[in-house]
């Protein structure tokens, strides 16, 4: 056996646990394979704790947490508790406490899955983004003024540092060159609106592109950037941008790229612990019932692999989930994939294991 792995385990709201437990099977088929252990701490948080208790994500989980090399996430999210609660009180909490500071989507369509883009295909849609994850409007700055009355004035701030900027561009150039595939890396801002946040983004842009004289540099407007996105997907090699901006740019990849179902995500210090989850939601509706797609949960598992350092064990896995949706599902959506939950889970263990 090889280096063991300590992994907190977030399952969380929804069908958060049945994914989360096909990705546990999945990963634990790859270690099998390649040769080194994960031991999992699992973690009671999400809407139900929060329920019984009123507690979101107390300090001592966190102070736990950060003795982890990477948390796996299911997803956050109960109809019975208010919008902004679970995710302020745990998924924001958790990237500013653990200085998650990187967001990282791959946006990829795979072969066999549909994407609603016109005469566009795998070779077009591959492409990631690299979302800054603890600054911009997300930091929580701001207040109201006569709130409830007629003259209510709301302020929302978005802070912009350049050490967060920086590290986040920094980060961007570094993927860009592993990638090694189109050697660009895109800006994504609104300069001509947002006039000091991203003249502060756009001056640390070009300062870092100096050191990357290998990386082709260049920019686009977030509005350009989605159109771009839809019409001609393959002009992106990487894309860098800030926390809004990415945040909605992303689901828009993730739409491109054939659903929620197969998008995944990354939460990333790369000092630090980082936390991997499927892009999407918890779909009450579907808990229960073996029905929810596990494959991005799946993909998660691989990005966490590839953070540890297992980076042949997480081309299996992605390997083995393209080769389940080539032969296997003629569907990615809930209900329609032709098998359940589980089934699908262990169809791409089978793969691992056979590769």
């Amino acid at each position: 056996m090889g280096t063991e792995y300590h992994v907190g385990v977030i399952p969380g709201d929804g069908t958060g646990p049945e994914v989360v437990a096909e990705g546990i099977k999945v990963l634990n088929a790859a270690a099998d394979r390649f040769g080194f252990g994960l031991k999992y701490t699992t973690y009671d948080l999400g809407g139900e704790r929060y329920k019984r208790t009123g507690e979101t994500l107390p300090d001592s989980v966190i102070r736990e947490l950060k003795q982890h090399r990477a948390i796996f996430l299911g997803a956050i999210g109960h109809p019975e508790v208010a919008p902004g609660i679970l995710e302020k009180g745990i998924l924001l909490k958790a990237r500013f406490e653990l200085d998650q500071y990187i967001n990282l989507r791959p946006v990829k369509l795979y072969e066999g899955v549909d994407t609603p883009l016109k005469n566009k295909g795998p070779a077009e849609i591959d492409f990631v983004v690299v979302r800054e994850n603890t600054e911009g409007l997300y930091a929580g700055a701001g207040g109201f003024l006569k709130k409830g009355t007629a003259d209510e004035i709301a302020i929302q701030e978005s802070i912009n540092t350049r050490k967060g900027a920086e590290r986040c561009i920094r980060y961007a150039f570094d993927v860009t060159r592993k990638r090694n595939k189109g050697k660009k890396l895109t800006l994504c801002g609104k300069t001509n609106v947002l006039t000091f946040a991203f003249d502060l983004w756009e001056r640390t842009f070009y300062e870092v592109a100096k050191e990357y004289p290998d990386i082709a540099t260049d920019y686009a407007h977030v509005d350009a950037t989605c159109m771009w996105m839809i019409k001609n997907p393959e002009w992106f090699d990487v894309i860098v941008t800030d926390n809004l901006f990415g945040d909605i740019i992303t689901d828009l990849g993730a739409m491109i790229q054939g659903g929620m179902g197969i998008a995944s995500g990354g939460n990333i210090n790369p000092e630090g612990v980082s936390m991997f989850e499927p892009i999407g939601g918890s779909a009450p509706k579907y808990t229960g019932q073996n029905v929810i797609n596990p494959l991005a949960a799946i993909m998660a598992g691989a990005m966490m692999l590839d953070f540890l350092g297992e980076a042949q064990a997480a081309a299996c896995i992605e390997a083995a989930a393209q080769k389940a949706i080539t032969k296997d599902l003629p569907s990615l959506d809930a209900g329609k994939m032709g098998r359940g939950t589980r089934e699908v889970g262990d169809l791409v263990c089978r793969y691992v294991l056979e590769q």
